[in-house]
Formats: structure tokens, C-alpha cells, sequence
């Protein structure tokens, strides 16, 4: 069995704060019966009104004990305060949101008949457990996207967390209880990857989200398939910021660096690679520069020494094949100083990896072909950026980009009611907004020719 250790690691220390026990086979095997047993019979003995009333409970909760909540991420992965109250309250709004509108997403949907007598219907209904993997960089939100529709379809889920955050994961599903949910609506697994993989492959799980790495999502996704089970990826991104052109460059190098050090450039959607147009290149790289390192003063550790070192690793390998770094002091323990990577070739590891904290690569390029073409030359295809004053050119551009996501004009933009994902090696599938309700439900026809 693999090893695996649930436990609060203070990344700025490195002290082990608390550990917690690896579930034991009994246990997943009563939390799979409990989430099965409540996904027979609770969507028939509630409506989506009541469902929905939970999921808004579960959202009060959220506000009502933000500080607490928010206390335990800064311990369990170093998340800044003010970021993680900021996590807090985007995941009620993610709850409130379904709690909003899941009558009306979740409606009969009436369909024309090209022919004959009668009627026709899709009705959208729940098709029972799922299985969520979650990761530990946003540990609220990350459960709120997934979660929030699907309880309010009256699917019943098993949550296995990151091993790096059994304390938030408990504060959670101590809020699902007290808002009342039946038993085994929402079940908190400590599992370890071998025991996650017998969950997958068990009969009574129907479907399975994962949120993570490359290499995560395509061993879930060998074994949902082999099992014939839907999932739904949201894994890595290196997302591009293109900037053609401004009118207020200072604006945009603010932008830029909001967009690479959220939540300490440990975000998938991060904007990663910057693309700057060559009449402005010089001038953004020396404003960017200047700001991405003075944000080291008072930065805040990545989630994990060992997530340090891989950076760190990452870095030196992109310098040793040619770039030049841009860099104020050395990683210690967790604390990596935000750095600017230039003269990335195509040959450079770099060129092509996820660069997971607070380390920009910039790019110049000549015009808008050749920006799209560095945009789309990654196997990653999660969010994207476009910087310009033309509107004509930002939805050419917005239209061309291989990307699930574009933001024009602007960074930290999501919202409850838009839907994130990615194509290519991002992942597939959606959550969030209306189409986060659609990817776990039974569409059924309904003919009724008399």
C-alpha cells in the first residue's frame, strides 16, 4: 500500500503540527456504503428547492466562520491571511450561487418535434456517487466548484483531500453535517492513492472529479476508463499573457504581476508566460522586473519545502540551458524570491514546463501571428491573457487562442457564474457556472407520443 501521511506541516517551519490516521479499509468501505445507500434514496425524498436550502446553509456556514477557516489553510499550506479569507468568501459565493439557480438549471428542458403527435423533454437527474480528488492549493474553493452543483443535483460525493490538508478537510465536512445533509451526502476520506484506486474502480462510484497534476489525472483517468467511468480533469496550465499593445503601461505590468503571484504563483490558471510585443518589451521587462522582485519582501512560503526544491530545480535547469534569471537571494526551506526568466529558447525545459510559484518567463515577439503561435506552442491549455487596446484584435486573438479560458484586458476576473476548465493536456470537462451543473447528471429523454 502506498504511504501516505495526513498531516498540518507549517510550511514556514517545517514542523509536523498535527497527523492524522490513513482511513483503514472498513472505513472507505462504510463510507462508499453510506454515500451509496444516500444516493438511492435522497434525490427521491427531496426536491431541488430543499437541496438547494442545504447547499445555501453550507454557504452561511462558510461566512459565518471565515477567520477559523481561513486560520487553518495559512497553517496547512502558507497561504497569506488576507488570501485566504478571500478563498472563504469566493467559496460561500460558489455555494450561493448553485443555491441561486439550481432550480433553473436543473428544469425540464421542453424539445420541438420535427414530427409527429405527442411531446418530448430532457430531465436532468443525478447518476449517484461520485468520487472527488482534490488538491491542497485552494482547499475550500476547490471542494466549493465541485461540491456545490452536485449536491444540489442530489448526487452524494466521497472527498479524498490533499494529504496536506486534513484540518480544513475536517473543518468541511463538519459544515456539510451541520447543515443538515442526510448521511452520506458528503463523506471525508483519508485515502491513500492505492486505496483511491480501488474507490474509482468500485461499481457503486459512478463518476470521479480530480483537480492536480498531470500525472495524477492520467492515472485516475486509466482507471475511470478501464471502469468505463466518466471524470472530469482540471489539471495544470502555463498560461500566456499577451500584451500588443496599452495605454497605460504601468496598469498592465500590475496586472501582470497580480496575475503570476496569486496565491504565491501556486495556481493553475496563473498567468505563467508572458508575451510582450517588441515596441514594448524593454519597457515592460524593466517595470516588470522591478516589481516582481520587490514582491519578495514579506513573500509568503510555497505549500511545501519539497515544492521549493522542484522549483528551485526547474529554475537552475532553465539557466544552465541558456536563460538569463532575474532573481533577489536564494531559496530558503519553503521561501523561493519571486524571479523573471528571459532568452527561454525553445530548446529550454523550461520552454514547455509548469513553473508552480512565483517565477515569470518573458517573451518577445514581432506581432500578433507570432504571439499566437508562442501562446499555442505548449501542451497546456488552461486560461489565457490578451493585453491590447483594440477590440477588433482582442477577439481575433481571444478566438484563436487554444485555451478553455481568455480574459482581455484583465486578470483575477473568475466569478461563480463562469465556467473554468481547459483543452489539451489542462484537462477536460467544467466547473462552475451553468455548465459545472451539467457534467455529472443523467440527460434523459422523455417521448411521450400520446
Amino acid at each position: 500500500m502506498v504511504d501516505v501521511q495526513y498531516a498540518v506541516t507549517n510550511p514556514a517551519t517545517g514542523e509536523v503540527l498535527q497527523t492524522y490516521p490513513t482511513a483503514e479499509p472498513a472505513e472507505i468501505e462504510a463510507a462508499i456504503d453510506a454515500a451509496s445507500r444516500a444516493a438511492r434514496t435522497w434525490p427521491q425524498e427531496s426536491t431541488v428547492a430543499e437541496r438547494a436550502a442545504l447547499v445555501r446553509r453550507v454557504a452561511e456556514l462558510h461566512t459565518e466562520r471565515r477567520e477559523m477557516l481561513a486560520g487553518i489553510i495559512q497553517r496547512e499550506m502558507g497561504k497569506p491571511l488576507e488570501d485566504a479569507l478571500g478563498e472563504v468568501d469566493f467559496s460561500a459565493a460558489i455555494y450561493t450561487y448553485y443555491a441561486d439557480n439550481s432550480e433553473r438549471f436543473l428544469a425540464d428542458q421542453p424539445l420541438e418535434l420535427l414530427e409527429g403527435e405527442g411531446s418530448a423533454l430532457i430531465r436532468r437527474s443525478p447518476i449517484g456517487v461520485l468520487f472527488g480528488i482534490m488538491p491542497w492549493n485552494f482547499p475550500y474553493y476547490q471542494v466549493a466548484r465541485f461540491a456545490g452543483p452536485n449536491l444540489a443535483a442530489g448526487n452524494t460525493i466521497l472527498l479524498k483531500h490533499a494529504p496536506q490538508c486534513p484540518e480544513s478537510a475536517e473543518a468541511m465536512q463538519l459544515i456539510f453535517t451541520e447543515a443538515r445533509l442526510p448521511s452520506g451526502a458528503y463523506v471525508n476520506i483519508r485515502a491513500t492513492n492505492e486505496q483511491a484506486a480501488d474507490i474509482i474502480a468500485d461499481p457503486r462510484v459512478a463518476a470521479i472529479s480530480l483537480t492536480g497534476s498531470e500525472r495524477a489525472g492520467a492515472a485516475v483517468a486509466e482507471v475511470a476508463g478501464r471502469n468505463l467511468k466518466k471524470c472530469v480533469l482540471e489539471l495544470g496550465g502555463s498560461d500566456p499573457f499577451i500584451v500588443l499593445s496599452t495605454d497605460d503601461l504601468d496598469a498592465t505590468v500590475d496586472a501582470a504581476v497580480a496575475g503570476r503571484l496569486d496565491n504565491t504563483g501556486q495556481s493553475c490558471n496563473a498567468a505563467k508566460r508572458f508575451i510582450v510585443a517588441a515596441d514594448l518589451y524593454d519597457d515592460f521587462v524593466a517595470k516588470f522586473t522591478a516589481k516582481i522582485l520587490a514582491a519578495g519582501e514579506g513573500i509568503a512560503p510555497l505549500s511545501s519545502e519539497r515544492a521549493a526544491i522542484g522549483l528551485e530545480q526547474q529554475v537552475n535547469s532553465a539557466v544552465e540551458a541558456g536563460a538569463h534569471l532575474a532573481i533577489e537571494g536564494q531559496r530558503d526551506g519553503a521561501f523561493f524570491p519571486p524571479a523573471v526568466l528571459t532568452n527561454v529558447t525553445e530548446d529550454n525545459p523550461a520552454f514547455r514546463q509548469e513553473l508552480f510559484g512565483p517565477v515569470a518567463t518573458v517573451y518577445r515577439v514581432e506581432g500578433e501571428g507570432e504571439a499566437l503561435a508562442l501562446a499555442n506552442d505548449t501542451p497546456f491549455g488552461l486560461g489565457s491573457y490578451v493585453f491590447t487596446t483594440d477590440p477588433e484584435q482582442a477577439a481575433r486573438v481571444a478566438d484563436r487562442i487554444q485555451a478553455g479560458m481568455v480574459f482581455v484586458n484583465g486578470v483575477l476576473a473568475e466569478g461563480a457564474e463562469l465556467p473554468f476548465g481547459g483543452v489539451k493536456r489542462s484537462g477536460f470537462g467544467r466547473e462552475m457556472g451553468p455548465l459545472g451543473i451539467e457534467e455529472f447528471l443523467n440527460k434523459k429523454l422523455i417521448r411521450t407520443v400520446k
